[in-house]
């Protein structure tokens, strides 16, 4: 495996959340010996986001979004594919960021394995189901604390200046006009519209 940086604490979460997802931008996303550089993020920071599953409040399926920032929030969507969320602002108030898109970077032959469609590396990880596929994240991973144990994220081994664009999210169709998408400029990596 790559040499990374160190893992991401606490305090980086408990920030507002388009800030978090911005910041996740160029990190390295580790499940167990798969690893992809987070290219494409997109933030949900709850209370008046209809967008986000937290807008209906505290359920069994949201509870962890308003919880201790640093955990994943993993659902299934189309009931087959999962989504990863990394939860984000401080205790007790709303917000998660959606990790949309990595660049794989270690564990690549086990993530063409679980992606055995994927004919180029660039679709391996490309869009929020098939991310979860490729790294083998599940719904038991659904509130595992991101700053410790096999799902984690680490800065970069050699940390690089990135440039990032902003878009309107995708794959939605309330608050689709927010600017809370977040791209590695010119990554070709990326899901959707750069």
């Amino acid at each position: 495996m790559p040499r990374f940086g160190p893992i991401l604490e606490r305090s980086c979460y408990a920030r507002p959340t388009a800030e978090v997802a911005r910041a996740l931008l160029g990190k390295v996303l580790v499940h167990g010996p798969a690893a992809g550089i987070i290219v494409e993020t997109e933030a949900y920071p709850g209370r008046d986001d209809l967008a986000s599953h937290s807008a209906r409040g505290v359920t069994a399926r949201t509870r962890v979004i308003f919880g201790a920032p640093g955990h994943a929030y993993v659902y299934l969507i189309y009931g087959m594919y999962t989504c990863l969320n990394l939860v984000a602002e401080p205790d007790g108030t709303p917000g998660c960021v959606l990790i949309r898109a990595l660049e794989p970077v270690a564990g690549v032959e086990d993530m063409r394995r679980r992606r055995p469609a994927a004919r180029r590396i660039e679709d391996i990880a490309r869009g929020p189901g098939r991310l979860t596929m490729a790294m083998g994240i599940a719904l038991a991973d659904y509130g595992a604390d991101v700053t410790r144990g096999r799902l984690v994220v680490r800065e970069p081994g050699l940390p690089q200046a990135i440039e990032i664009d902003v878009t309107p999210r995708i794959g939605i169709r309330v608050c689709a006009e927010r600017p809370l998408r977040f791209v590695l400029r010119g990554n070709r990596f990326v899901s959707g519209p750069r």
